[in-house]
């Protein structure tokens, strides 16, 4: 489980310094020449993941297949490792031969600084077809032409709803368009005699368990960044919309009153997720909550699709991320590292293993189309959003999650009334993130 870690949270507060320090602490060594083809890995590797409990013990289980495959090779894993630890680590010159980070934000940052080393001349020697990942996993393991990580499965996000309280509630299916997520969550809502919430349809708030813009920004398709790596957010008319029909949700319900319910709803990670509960009827979330559900409410009935959208020409549209796996800079083995990132992310076997334990989607095409993949008609929707265009996903960029967190910042704001003028509060969104990119290089 991940108490504590919140580890697909896109908004990553304080990871940004974390990602500095690694880049600036320790001189990146020399690169060192690769092995001939068909170098057999042997000694000491360790790798560093933040997977507890249930898929921590499932990706033991995978690792133990590896080492059977490579004898010579002595395994070290240190698990519960977030992204913070590793990145003081690798920048203190201690970090591990190979780390699993739960965060593509780290992707730019760690190509740009050299954290983590250059994959390509390795996929090259040992001739990996690219072409077996599908675009969107390609596009958030690589940055400015130099391929420092691989996909160790993903997440899409969809929406998840509470089926019994739709039904009681007359209402059929799942919001397909974003006036149907207003108009059923209004209808869902449940209000003391004095306005306090009951129980909240939809909960909108900015910063509450999942709801972050990367993840909603696919329901209108809104751009985060111009060709040129500036910030696209305040000339992006999508952004607007997607803005002002949040904050019209959280007007509707009252800030107030909508954090001060909030303040009584359990941990996301723990039984006492509201949704979990009942608490909150709709609810943006990963295809990991299947597993959780199953584990800790496996007498709630919910039903998954993907995220509601502005209009009919967005509908399938779901946030694509996923973990990443690379070699660091001060890897003592990066010829065994090498050899385990390829076990975990290009083989078959290994992949449905891991999605079929963890619960994520697998990142190469024979193991999205693998019949040892365990079938699922709901984890069926989350592989259809994966595939479906309309989909998005969160660009590298050279100051990592920094974008993001400034925008979150505005935002957090915005919907409390504390700043009025959205069109001002972009564009001056715009003007810091492109700071700080001038400033990264």
């Amino acid at each position: 489980m991940h108490r504590a870690l919140n580890r697909r949270a896109t908004v990553l507060y304080g990871l940004t310094a974390a990602l500095m320090t690694a880049a600036a602490c320790t001189p990146a060594p020399a690169p060192a020449p690769i092995a001939t083809p068909g170098v057999e890995p042997t000694g000491t590797v360790e790798l560093w993941h933040f997977f507890t409990d249930r898929e921590a013990k499932t990706l033991d289980e995978t690792l133990a297949k590896f080492k059977a495959k490579y004898p010579k090779v002595t395994l070290t894993v240190k698990g519960g490792q977030d992204d913070a630890k590793v990145t003081t680590a690798i920048g203190a010159g201690t970090g591990p031969d190979v780390a699993i980070s739960y965060s593509t934000d780290i992707v730019g940052k760690f190509c740009a600084a050299g954290a983590w080393v250059d994959l390509n001349p390795y996929l090259q020697r040992d001739g990996v077809d690219l072409n077996a990942i599908p675009a969107v996993a390609r596009s958030y393991t690589e940055f400015r032409g130099k391929r420092c990580s691989m996909p160790f499965l993903a997440d899409a996000y969809g929406f998840y709803v509470n089926k019994k309280l739709l039904a009681e509630a007359g209402i059929a299916e799942a919001p397909k368009t974003l006036a149907e997520l207003s108009d059923a969550a209004k209808k869902l809502t449940k209000r003391k005699p004095d306005g306090t919430i009951e129980r909240a349809g939809f909960l909108p708030l900015w910063g509450f368990y999942e709801n972050s813009p990367a993840h909603m920004a696919p329901m209108v398709g809104a751009k985060w960044l111009n060709e040129d790596g500036t910030s696209a957010v305040g000339s992006d008319p999508k952004w607007q919309e997607l803005l002002k029909w949040q904050k019209e949700l959280v007007d509707w319900y009252g800030y107030d009153k909508l954090e001060k319910f909030r303040a009584s709803l359990g941990d996301e990670w723990s039984a006492d997720n509201a949704f979990h509960k009942g608490q909150v009827a709709m609810a943006i979330d990963g295809e990991w909550r299947m597993a959780f559900l199953k584990d800790q409410a496996p007498t709630v009935e919910f039903g998954v699709a993907p995220l509601p959208v502005l209009d009919a020409s967005r509908a399938g549209a779901g946030y694509i991320s996923g973990n990443v796996i690379g070699v660091s800079r001060t890897a003592k083995n990066p010829e065994a590292a090498w050899a385990l990132i390829k076990f975990l992310t290009t083989e078959t076997d290994p992949i449905v293993e891991l999605s079929n334990g963890i619960r994520n989607v697998p990142t190469t095409t024979a193991a999205l189309n693998s019949p040892q993949l365990t079938p699922d008609p709901n984890f069926k929707i989350f592989l259809d959003i994966f595939a479906n265009p309309n989909s998005g996903t969160t660009p590298p960029s050279a100051i990592g999650p920094a974008y993001q967190e400034t925008l979150q910042e505005f935002l957090q704001a915005y919907q409390s009334g504390s700043k009025k003028d959205l069109a001002a509060g972009l564009t001056d969104v715009d003007t810091r993130v492109d700071k700080m990119i001038k400033l990264a290089g």
